[in-house]
Parts: C-alpha cells; sequence; structure tokens
C-alpha cells in the first residue's frame, strides 16, 4: 500500500515538471507562456524556440510519464496502481505543483504513459498521430483524434478494465484541455504544423 501510494505521488510530482519551461529557460529562449500560444508545449516551443528545443521538450515530456508508469510495471503493479500512475503523471503536467497548476495540454506526457503501458500502444498512437498529421498538417487535431481513440486501442491490445478507464479519463482531460482548438479546428482557424 505505501509503495503504491508513493508510485501515484511520484508520478504526480514528475509529471509537474515542465520540460518546456526548462528548456526555454536552459536555452535563453522565451518563456513559452508569455509567447504564441501561451501554452508551455512542444508545439508551442516549436513555434518561439525552433526544432531543437522542441524536440528536447517533446522528449521530456514523454520520458516523465513514461518513466512513472514503467516504474509501476518493473515493480510489477497490478493494473488498477498502473492506471492511477498514468493519471497522476498526466494530471501532474496539466496542473503542476512547481509552476502554479498552470500547464500545458498532456500529449506529449500521454504518449510516454501508453509506452509504459505497453510499447506497442504507444506506437499505435503515434501512427495515428503521424498519419492525422500527414493528411491534415494540424498538430492539435491529430493529437484529438489519436487520444479519442486510445481507449479502444488499449482494450484492443491490453483488454485492462482499468488501464481503459484510465486511458477514457486521460482522453477527455486532454480534450478538455484542447477546447481553445476545437473552437479553432471549427472556426477554420487552428494552426498548421
Amino acid at each position: 500500500m505505501i509503495t503504491s501510494v508513493l508510485l501515484i505521488v511520484a508520478g504526480y510530482l514528475l509529471g509537474s515538471i515542465s520540460s518546456a519551461i526548462l528548456v526555454c529557460a536552459l536555452m535563453g529562449l522565451p518563456d513559452p507562456r508569455t509567447q504564441g500560444s501561451r501554452n508551455p508545449g512542444a508545439t508551442n516551443v516549436l513555434r518561439v524556440g525552433g526544432k531543437s528545443a522542441a524536440i528536447v521538450t517533446l522528449l521530456g515530456d514523454m520520458l516523465k510519464g513514461l518513466i512513472a508508469v514503467g516504474l509501476a510495471r518493473l515493480l510489477e503493479m497490478d493494473d488498477l496502481i498502473v492506471a492511477a500512475v498514468a493519471l497522476a503523471a498526466v494530471i501532474g503536467h496539466l496542473y503542476p505543483l512547481y509552476f502554479g497548476f498552470q500547464g500545458g495540454k498532456g500529449v506529449a506526457t500521454l504518449m510516454g504513459v501508453l509506452l509504459g503501458m505497453s510499447w506497442q500502444l504507444g506506437l499505435v498512437w503515434t501512427l495515428t498521430w503521424l498519419a492525422m498529421a500527414a493528411v491534415f498538417r494540424i498538430s492539435s487535431l491529430s493529437a484529438l483524434v489519436a487520444t479519442s481513440l486510445v481507449p479502444l486501442y488499449t482494450y484492443w491490445l491490453l483488454d485492462s478494465f482499468w488501464l481503459v478507464i484510465s486511458t477514457a479519463v486521460l482522453a477527455l482531460l486532454i480534450i478538455w484541455r484542447h477546447r481553445s482548438n476545437i473552437r479553432n479546428l471549427l472556426g477554420g482557424s487552428e494552426t498548421r504544423i
């Protein structure tokens, strides 16, 4: 029980680390919360800092989800605890303790969480994102479609009640965080890649 609680808390604290803010500070770039979309995520870092900064941000945000869930898997925790750690890591990114609970949209951290659950699940999600991006050239649309499908992918590949529930909750949270993007998509004004 203590190990489970520690893993969940660690998942949240790890998720609360903002790769975007740290990368921009270390690379002498503007704070992403004050530029572009004002979102501390890889897509906005791409706008304000270029490809290198965006790639490092993406990897940092992905790794925190992968490490949190991977550690729970390594310790052979049951699916309920893995699901809770996954939720904690993404919620940490969305509402980070260290940055006034104002975080990013959770897409890269979700990718890491999914890879931690199963590399096949992470791969299918990533391929969906890439296919949508190749066709529509809109990052938010790609994320929304891939994330909406992830509970179905989880059921198909893992067939775990708790993991399906956690990915469904994560999908809803990430869709909620993209509500301004959804308005822009419906209005035809969303930025293209």
